[in-house]
């Protein structure tokens, strides 16, 4: 089986991003040493906004290369309708990570800000000064004793100045005396080069410096000089004498080594916490550039770490997915790669694909199974559509599932509408038919039944076929056949013979009949007085009803032996408007309109016995008004006569306003010596219709249209063919 389309992962990766992204590490490991002071860098102000540089352009890395790979991965995801899956893999795993990863940071950087606000305030910046202070305190105290000591030596000195001049070595003795007198280390008389003259022998551990050349040139403007412990734990004192020119006593004196250290710690702690604090707004920046620095990083990392997890888990869900798509087009060749490590969704995928053979197995067979059914489906509508019956399928609820050509045209009805309605509902007398059959349980039930549509009534036949044995699930086959024309031809062949024998039978008693009341009347008419009005009036009733049934037998005959017409191109307006003349004449209290077209209406007619059917239907019209003028229905009567083309056919219209047609078995009134009057036959409109139908035309009767008059009154229409050439023309 051919493998599914393609699946691509994305390649969101831009260009030297692991290059960049290890520099940019290493960048914030180097920067985050510093700062805490790990290494031999001291992270002063400018070291500091050297960090801050370097991390802004570390941001900026992480920056493009988040936009670059976002951008890669938006536009992978509107490549293909499935490949948001694989984004929303990334960005949730994008989420989980930047999202803890920003609380710490802000975190951090609150709890920065609130240590360096304990570490930089101003009690600490106090206590750290009053340190300071106390200890330079004890420093001056000792120096201004010592000092005070060294100008009561000068003093004491200048008092002996005889003694320096004769003996030195006695001069030496009172100044290691007086040095040893006053707890000092060495004192000793130097000149302004730091030559020493004079010094007091006094035994300690400690190497004494000699007098600083610059503590000298100060003390040279009569102004004593100290001298700072410097490096040592030593104070030293230079003072010129008055009594012995060039000369400078230099005395020294141990302080405290703890407190000095303890001054020496203080002062450089109070220089770092000065430093920190002139740097502390470079310091935090720093770090919070670290930290959004790692932000961005877990960020970056994250979403390349959801793209690599969504290449192994949503891929072959999205696999299965765009395989699923084919299958839902029809396309079954296709299959998804299994892999062992998938684990479950490996045995999906082995599923999915089994699944398909299966469905594609079950396509074939039902695609050779709808070929054999439309074949079969095929041949049984060819058959259909040859036959001239009816045929009706309907389900075993009387509901109709299709109906062929000849059905739509003989019951008038529309298939698309008809199909999923009632058979009831649409064709109650068929339904009927229906019901009886399907109740009575019978493979087969035939009934004649008769119908009316568009004004024109048709004997059908119908024939009901249960097509299998199930009977609740069972279909049936309602056949209908349209025997009208044959029910007629029988019924007119029958009245035809019952018409000659009353002819024949009748015909020949009427003339001696009607010859023996003429001679009686001639030869006892002037011999009879008495009564002689009742016996005129005998033999004229006599006569006259003689020629009655003359006439009616010679209808009898006509109708017996209806010519067949002798067709020739005819206009009927000719034939209409003579036929309605001779009726016109002899009713004068009937108006007449007439809407005949002005165009030729020419057709294969014969003039005769279209003259005479348009006048039985014209003359039927106006005895029917004169029933209604004297029953007081209308005041006056109205005959619409209307000729007018429609495409190949001749449409001939005759309206009255008379009593009009009876609404129940109106279809009747055209079959042979059926009437609603009293003298008639019967035989007016049997006459008509057979000219009509001999003409290839058929002949409806409705009732008249509710713009004529109200709507009282009947109205009879007749179609013919239209001769070819006129039609054309």
């Amino acid at each position: 089986m051919p493998a599914s389309k393609t699946i691509t992962k994305p390649q969101v990766l831009p260009r030297g991003a692991v290059i960049m992204t290890l520099l940019v590490l290493a960048t914030m490991i180097v920067s985050f040493l510093v700062m805490m002071g790990i290494t031999n860098i001291s992270p002063t102000k400018q070291t500091t906004q050297l960090i801050i540089a370097a991390n802004a352009i570390s941001i900026l890395v992480l920056i493009y290369l988040s936009y670059a790979t976002l951008k890669k991965l938006f536009l992978f995801k509107s490549k293909a309708k499935h490949n948001d899956l694989h984004t929303n893999v990334a960005m949730i795993f994008a989420l989980i990570a930047s999202i803890p990863s920003i609380i710490v940071a802000c975190f951090s950087l609150i709890v920065l800000d609130q240590r360096m606000d304990s570490w930089i305030n101003n009690q600490n910046n106090q206590i750290i000064d009053m340190s300071i202070k106390a200890a330079q305190s004890y420093t001056e105290d000792n120096a201004q004793s010592l000092l005070t000591t060294t100008l009561s030596m000068v003093i004491d000195l200048d008092q002996r100045r005889m003694l320096y001049s004769l003996d030195r070595g006695a001069f030496s003795d009172w100044l290691t005396y007086d040095a040893g007198r006053n707890n000092l280390l060495g004192a000793s008389l130097v000149k302004s080069d730091g030559e020493v003259v004079v010094a007091a022998n006094l035994i300690n551990d400690h190497s004494l410096p000699d007098a600083p050349i610059e503590a000298l040139r100060s003390a040279a403007g009569d102004k004593p000089v100290l001298i700072p412990p410097g490096d040592t734990n030593l104070v030293g004192a230079v003072i010129k004498t008055q009594a012995l020119p060039d000369l400078y006593l230099y005395t020294i004196r141990s302080v405290d080594r703890s407190a000095l250290e303890n001054m020496r710690v203080m002062t450089d702690n109070n220089a770092e916490y000065q430093a920190l604090a002139s740097n502390r707004s470079t310091t935090q920046i720093a770090y919070a550039l670290l930290y959004i620095e790692l932000t961005l990083l877990l960020l970056l990392t994250a979403v390349w770490s959801g793209i690599a997890v969504a290449n192994r888990v949503v891929l072959p869900i999205r696999q299965l997915i765009g395989a699923a798509e084919d299958v839902a087009t029809g396309n079954f060749d296709v299959s998804v790669p299994v892999r062992g490590s998938d684990g479950d969704i490996g045995s999906l995928s082995h599923t999915f694909n089994k699944m398909v053979e299966q469905l594609k197995t079950q396509h074939s067979d039902l695609i050779s199974a709808k070929d054999e059914i439309d074949e079969r489906r095929r041949f049984t509508e060819a058959v259909l559509s040859g036959v001239t019956a009816g045929v009706i399928s309907v389900n075993s609820e009387g509901i109709i599932a299709g109906l062929n050509r000849p059905a739509e045209q003989m019951l008038a009805v529309d298939a698309s509408q008809a199909v999923g309605q009632s058979l009831g509902l649409i064709l109650p007398e068929i339904g009927a038919v229906f019901d009886v059959a399907r109740d009575n349980g019978r493979s087969s039930s035939r009934k004649q039944i008769s119908i009316t549509r568009s004004g024109v009534a048709r004997s059908l036949n119908v024939q009901i076929t249960r097509e299998d044995a199930d009977i609740k699930n069972t279909s049936y086959v309602v056949t209908v056949d349209d025997i009208t024309d044959l029910v007629a031809a029988h019924r007119s062949s029958a009245w035809a013979d019952v018409a000659r024998r009353i002819a024949h039978e009748i015909k020949n008693p009427l003339t001696p009949i009607q010859l023996s009341a003429e001679r009686i009347r001639r030869r006892y008419g002037k011999v009879i007085v008495e009564d002689r009005a009742v016996f005129d009036q005998c033999t004229e009733t006599i006569i006259r009803q003689v020629g009655d049934i003359g006439r009616m037998v010679d209808e009898f005959s006509e109708f017996a032996r209806m010519p067949k017409p002798q067709l020739a191109a005819t206009d009927i307006r000719t034939v209409l408007r003579d036929a309605s003349f001779l009726v016109e004449i002899s009713n004068n209290q009937i108006k007449f309109e007439h809407e005949i077209a002005d165009e030729p209406l020419v057709g294969n007619f014969d003039s005769r016995l279209l003259g005479q059917a348009f006048g039985n239907i014209i003359k039927n019209a106006s005895e029917s008004i004169e029933a209604a003028l004297q029953s007081g229905a209308v005041e006056t009567g109205y005959i619409l006569v209307r000729a007018k083309s429609a495409g190949a056919s001749i449409t001939v219209e005759v309206l009255d306003n008379g009593k009009g047609l009876p609404s129940e078995n109106r279809h009747q009134l055209l079959e042979p010596y059926v009437t609603t009057r009293e003298k008639g036959t019967g035989l007016g409109l049997a006459i008509v219709k057979k000219i009509v139908e001999d003409h290839g035309g058929h002949l409806e009767m409705l009732d008249a249209p509710a713009n004529f008059h109200g709507g009282r009154g009947a109205l009879v229409r007749m179609v013919f063919p239209r001769l070819a050439e006129a039609a054309a023309a």
